[in-house]
């Protein structure tokens, strides 16, 4: 695998962009994939938001400093973009954030992507009626088995408040699934 600061300097210069972005593409579309798969639900939707993720990284690159690594800036713009999406999703339907977060959870047991048991099916239930923020440090933790550290790349926030958020998660899930 390529180093990640030459892989940035080849995105960066003209004549090596296009295979290095091949490379970036085929490196971390399944984990960015995964990513916004748990956030959005559906596969169609992750398939779209994934595709514009990569386009904004591709438009954005040359603003990349590296103050972070290229994996958390990604996940910082797969996440945006997917939370953007089902902002937008739930506007054109003209319904809650939350309601639609209900709405692709039932809407789960019909895709035939969606490989999960009854008991998967209600932790996605218990994780729609969360924040998105600790939605997202959960998922990140407990399916994506990222350390506080990285999720502090990604979401900008201190190690202190993502423990605070994922406990809280955590305590909040555990209720939801003894009173179901």
């Amino acid at each position: 695998m390529i180093a990640e600061e030459t892989l940035v300097q080849e995105l960066k210069q003209k004549e090596s962009q296009a295979k290095a972005f091949e490379v970036l593409v085929n490196t971390y579309k399944e984990r960015l994939y995964w990513h916004i798969r748990r956030i959005v639900l559906n596969h169609d939707d992750a398939d779209d938001v994934l595709q514009n993720t990569f386009i904004k990284v591709y438009r954005n690159i040359e603003g990349f400093k590296g103050d972070s690594k290229l994996y958390s800036w990604m996940y910082r713009i797969a996440t945006n973009e997917s939370l953007t999406f089902l902002k937008q999703k739930s506007k054109k339907a003209g319904i809650s954030n939350e309601e639609l977060k209900m709405s692709l959870v039932e809407n789960l047991q019909s895709d035939v992507y969606f490989e999960g048991d009854e008991i998967q099916l209600k932790l996605q239930k218990a994780l729609a009626t969360l924040p998105d923020k600790q939605k997202l440090v959960f998922t990140m933790k407990y399916f994506q088995e990222m350390k506080y550290e990285e999720i502090s790349e990604v979401l900008e926030t201190s190690v202190g408040a993502l423990k605070t958020s994922y406990h809280l998660a955590v305590k909040k899930i555990e209720t939801y699934l003894k009173a179901d």
